[in-house]
């Protein structure tokens, strides 16, 4: 299933690598995976979106722009540099108008981009870890403090999403299984506000909302690892 045509404004219209995602790329996506999405309806039709999601798999982005798209929203990223070096994700990911992080430097440029984005209307999805999880057992590992500084700084809400089933099937060590009708679900929380924090720079804040962000985050996706089926474990 993806997103009607008709749903899409005409301005979106105009990039062309999201169409040529829902075109090619979903309909088998669609076909071969078994997708379960629970509280899509936690995501609006139009107006800001800012998404934090826990980040297992390489698979996750595809995830959560099928279940954005099925919402008529197209997502923006924001995707480590490194990416960007790769002539061909270069083209893609600029086409599809994803944000550029450069981790490690303290660099505003993202978030900037970012809050102009949510300004704008757009849906934003940040992984908070900053990169996949090296955990074994696929818990969460340390989070960063953008995704509450976002929120802070925009007075958009922080709608948590928890996705179980993705690493089994591409993580850092590359493809594991792409076995037919391998369950991959998602689950969207009720948006997270944090009106009394609107505008603060507070680190000491920021840390403690994304801590709140990242603890309702890890008690969905133990949700959904306690309801897998055993023999996709």
């Amino acid at each position: 299933m993806t997103a009607s045509a008709d749903s899409v404004s005409p301005t979106r219209r105009r990039e062309p690598w999201f169409r040529a995602a829902q075109m090619v790329l979903f309909p088998p996506l669609d076909l071969w995976f078994n997708w379960r999405c629970e509280g899509m309806e936690q995501i609006p039709a139009e107006g800001p979106v800012l998404v934090a999601c826990n980040h297992i798999s390489y698979f996750d982005a595809f995830a959560i722009s099928r279940m954005l798209l099925l919402r008529g929203r197209r997502p923006r990223f924001l995707a480590k540099i490194e990416l960007f070096k790769n002539p061909f994700l270069r083209i893609v990911l600029k086409g599809a108008r994803q944000i550029p992080v450069v981790r490690g430097t303290g660099s505003p440029a993202a978030l900037d981009a970012a809050v102009g984005a949510l300004r704008s209307g757009e849906a934003v999805i940040v992984f908070p870890e900053g990169t996949t999880t090296h955990d074994s057992d696929f818990r969460q590992g340390s989070s960063k403090t953008g995704i509450a500084r976002l929120s802070f700084a925009t007075g958009v809400p922080v709608t948590p999403i928890a996705i179980w089933g993705s690493h089994r099937i591409w993580t850092r060590h590359g493809v594991s299984s792409m076995a037919f009708g391998r369950p991959v679900w998602v689950k969207v929380g009720s948006p997270i506000t944090f009106p009394e924090h609107a505008g603060s720079e507070d680190q000491t804040v920021s840390r403690m909302a994304t801590d709140e962000i990242m603890a309702t985050i890890a008690e969905m996706a133990d949700d959904l690892r306690a309801q897998y089926p055993e023999r996709w474990q």
